[in-house]
């Protein structure tokens, strides 16, 4: 840093750099691209082949300074819990972003276990959205061999949520 120029007039701060590398860690993001004004910075998560037409994204420097830091500790997921057979199998998605329920209530049975049977039309799990909570189908049939959420815990779209064995 040159006499007299102050840390905060630099155009990428530490802060935003580390806050930028955990988004890519969340959105398993192979690559961010920033530009503000003449100054860019281009992330890259290691062992990634470079992106031959990579879209930039781009953040104005009033947002940057707004955004707070996100936890962390980034959700983890579930180990599997069974040993797979070789039969194939099915990965049960959320369809939306939001909050993970295992039952139907903190009381209640949870909705499916390792183990448990399957149909297409069975009830495995709720996502809340927005206050509205969505019934998960799991749109196959076969035995349950892995769960990969945590209950009420947050999960993203196309997050594997459960393994299915197929029948």
């Amino acid at each position: 840093m040159a006499e007299g120029e102050d840390r905060d007039s630099r155009p990428f701060h530490v802060r935003t750099i580390h806050y930028l590398a955990r988004l890519m860690r969340r959105f398993d993001l192979a690559e961010i691209n920033l530009r503000e004004g003449e100054h860019w910075i281009r992330l890259r998560r290691a062992n990634e082949p470079m992106a031959k037409a990579a879209s930039p994204v781009a953040i104005e420097a009033a947002q940057m300074s707004a955004v707070a830091p996100a936890s962390a500790t980034p959700p983890t997921a579930a180990p599997p819990s069974a040993v797979p057979s070789g039969k194939p199998t099915h990965e049960i998605k959320s369809p939306t972003p939001g909050t993970f329920y295992a039952a139907s209530s903190p009381e209640a049975q949870p909705y499916a276990k390792v183990g448990s049977k399957v149909k297409p039309e069975t009830v495995v799990c709720l996502i809340e959205a927005m206050k509205v909570f969505n019934e998960i189908n799991a749109e196959c049939t076969g035995t349950i061999v892995a769960i990969m959420a945590e209950n009420q815990q947050p999960v993203e779209y196309g997050q594997v949520l459960f393994k299915v064995e197929l029948d």
